[in-house]
């Protein structure tokens, strides 16, 4: 599975981005899409995932502020992202989990900054 991400960018804080992650071809079974992201000095953490029947999870950090959802016609997961803070900066991957079969997307950087 290839994937495309897109939508980073710089937002001044409390601002919004969303970012799109549109993957080559549909999840084979119960599969999972979402975005992980990694912050200068910090490791790499789960942000948000949807599951292929909507099911979604959230780090504590950014729940109420973000919100996942996916297209399965489209093969695309979208992550919307509101009252962005500093600490949101960050580069964005988008991944498709298939069982143990993880697929990843290049990053894409979000810049909270004034």
């Amino acid at each position: 599975v290839q994937l495309q991400a897109s939508g980073g960018g710089v937002v001044q804080p409390g601002g919004s981005l969303r970012l799109s992650c549109v993957a080559s071809r549909s999840g084979i079974g119960i599969n999972y899409m979402g975005w992980h992201r990694e912050a200068p000095g910090k490791q790499r953490e789960l942000v948000a995932r949807i599951s292929s029947r909507g099911f979604t999870d959230y780090v504590d950090s950014i729940k109420g502020r973000f919100t996942i959802s996916r297209d399965n016609q489209k093969h695309t997961v979208h992550l919307q992202m509101s009252n962005l803070q500093v600490e949101d900066t960050a580069v964005y991957v988008c991944f498709s989990q298939e069982g143990d079969q993880y697929y990843w997307g290049r990053g894409t950087l979000v810049t909270v900054s004034s």
